[in-house]
C-alpha cells in the first residue's frame, strides 16, 4: 500500500528512528514502525482489517472519513484513504478492498 503523510513534520518524525523514539518513547515508537510496516506490506486496506491487535476501524463524528489502528492504549495511528477518488461501495460506505493508498494524519489519544 502507498503511504503519504498529512504533514512533512509527521513524515520526518515517524520515519526517523531517533526522532520517533524521542517524540513517542521506545514502546510507542516500535508500535508506530510495526503499524507502518503492516500498512506498507498490505495490498489493500482490507488486508489490515483483521490483523490481530490492530482493531482497524472507521471513525465517526468530527473524525468521519478517518480510520485508526490501535497501538498502546489509549493511543492510535490515525489515517485516511488517499485514493482519488475515494473508493466507495454502492451504499456509500468505504470499500476497504479497493483502498490502495492511505495518508497518515497523526498519532493520538482520540478519547482524551
Amino acid at each position: 500500500m502507498e503511504i503519504t503523510f498529512g504533514t512533512s513534520k509527521l513524515k520526518k518524525e515517524v520515519n526517523d528512528d531517533k526522532l520517533r523514539i524521542r517524540r513517542y518513547g521506545p514502546r510507542r515508537a516500535a508500535l508506530i514502525q510495526r503499524r507502518l510496516d503492516d500498512l506498507r506490506g498490505a495490498e489493500v486496506l482490507e488486508d489490515i482489517r483483521h490483523l490481530s491487535g490492530h482493531r482497524c476501524h472507521e471513525l465517526t463524528g468530527d473524525r468521519d472519513g478517518q480510520l485508526s489502528v490501535d497501538m498502546d492504549h489509549p493511543y492510535r495511528l490515525l489515517f485516511e484513504p488517499a485514493n482519488e477518488p475515494c473508493p466507495l461501495k454502492i451504499d456509500g460506505g468505504l470499500d476497504w478492498s479497493e483502498v490502495t493508498a492511505v495518508r497518515i494524519l497523526e498519532v493520538a489519544d482520540t478519547h482524551g
